[in-house]
């Protein structure tokens, strides 16, 4: 059975346009201004007033599978992913066990093949245990499929064993993704340190703490001709590391997220344990550095780092909460109400750094509608205006800054590999 979407607004790499298309297995078979399915083979969705845009691929999320189910699991995450128009997600490797060996690759391949929504794609954790003292087994992580390897939640503080998990991974044609956080210069910090972390009371973590380790990791990356990617970037010291290193053709590419670009530290004022993440949410400059390297492309994709939580994990104490936001059902209605509605960015850039770039980043396939490409597409009404409620969140975890907030862009249908895994 053919699909064939009608009479929307078709968002492609560089311009948008209006036009049918039509979907036969698993590809874009053809795009053109009037298509006409006359055997009725074909499934019809009238996309008139909507927008046709590429699914969304988020290379940093926590689906906490295994060992974390409480939190999230495999089918949860999934479920909430292609909501919020998401089609391939990147997971990270702290679950329990850590993803550090092929077992767990192809236990988290077979939870994802049975769950059938998204395409969820394992990342491998750079040290076993992620512990940062022994590499883990690359070769056949990447065998049973991995797609890059990171120890996220943790920097890999010896420089040695970074060197030489940045040469063992390029010889298999993965990258590593950076979190880049010197612990000791965090020394226990929850927030971000400055005016707020003194008025309230809670310690903070300075720009420096994430700014040394970009900076160490891009220097390794030049030195050793080998391309590297930078998580989360939070602060406008290291947007301007990473755009000067840019500059000198260094091979780096970066991400950050909703929370750095759309909130500032005034949030921690009411001890909302929500409001916790790391790196943490900063200050006015840095938010505005980061819209300008969205803007300038210093900062390749935005992601989400989908972290959620359980209720007891955060209902407690701010310094004993748990850091994180859940982020997968919310991020392109924030993006494209902070981003495209204030004019920052066009709709075809917000879908670059959505899309196309993550893909391009990690050779993922899909980002973009073309023919003969991967059939990952989502259908939206960017003029619906809707209320944030976490109650209304398929993600088991509830935790969102967000609560409450107006945005706008209602994903309406997600389309993978031709087959409809989400209709509103």
């Amino acid at each position: 059975m053919k699909l064939l979407i009608k009479n929307g607004t078709l968002v492609l790499k560089e311009r948008e346009i209006k036009a049918d298309l039509l979907i036969e297995g698993s590809k874009i078979l053809k795009i053109a201004t009037k298509i006409a399915c006359s055997d009725n083979s074909c499934n019809v969705i009238d996309a008139s007033g909507k927008h046709v845009l590429p699914g969304i691929i988020d290379l940093h999320v926590h689906l906490r599978e295994p060992g974390f189910e409480g939190k999230e699991d495999i089918q949860s995450g999934s479920m909430a992913a292609v909501k919020g128009g998401v089609t391939q997600v990147c997971c990270m490797p702290n679950t329990n066990p850590v993803c550090d060996n092929a077992v767990v690759v192809t236990y988290i391949n077979h939870r994802a093949n049975e769950v059938n929504l998204c395409k969820v794609r394992p990342i491998g954790a750079i040290t076993r245990g992620e512990q940062g003292e022994t590499l883990s087994d690359i070769g056949k992580m990447k065998s049973a499929g991995i797609v890059a390897i990171s120890d996220d939640g943790k920097s890999v503080d010896n420089s040695q064993i970074m060197r030489l998990a940045m040469e063992y991974a390029n010889d298999f044609g993965l990258k590593c993704l950076c979190h880049c956080e010197d612990k000791d210069l965090v020394d226990g910090g929850v927030v971000n340190e400055g005016y707020n972390s003194t008025l309230t009371g809670l310690k903070g973590s300075p720009r420096a703490a994430e700014d040394i380790m970009i900076a160490r990791d891009i220097s390794l990356s030049e030195s050793l001709n080998i391309p590297i990617h930078i998580c989360h970037v939070s602060t406008y010291s290291g947007v301007e590391i990473i755009r000067s290193a840019k500059a000198r053709g260094v091979q780096v590419t970066a991400e950050t997220c909703p929370h750095y670009f759309i909130l500032t530290d005034d949030i921690i004022t009411g001890y909302d344990t929500d409001t916790k993440v790391n790196p943490p949410v900063r200050e006015e400059r840095d938010r505005l550095a980061v819209i300008e390297g969205l803007k300038d492309g210093t900062l390749d994709c935005i992601v989400t780092d989908h972290a959620p939580h359980s209720l007891k994990d955060k209902q407690v104490e701010y310094n004993s909460a748990a850091f994180g936001i859940s982020g997968i059902e919310t991020s392109f209605a924030l993006s494209y109400t902070y981003l495209v509605k204030t004019g920052e960015l066009s709709l075809c850039e917000l879908m670059q750094r959505m899309s196309y770039n993550p893909s391009r980043t990690l050779n993922l396939g899909g980002g973009e509608l073309a023919e003969g490409k991967e059939a990952d597409i989502i259908i939206a009404d960017l003029s619906k205006k809707y209320v944030i409620d976490s109650k209304n969140f398929l993600s088991k975890g509830k935790n969102t800054p967000f609560e409450g907030f107006e945005v706008y862009g209602d994903v309406e249908y997600t389309i993978v590999d031709g087959e409809i895994k989400y209709k509103k």
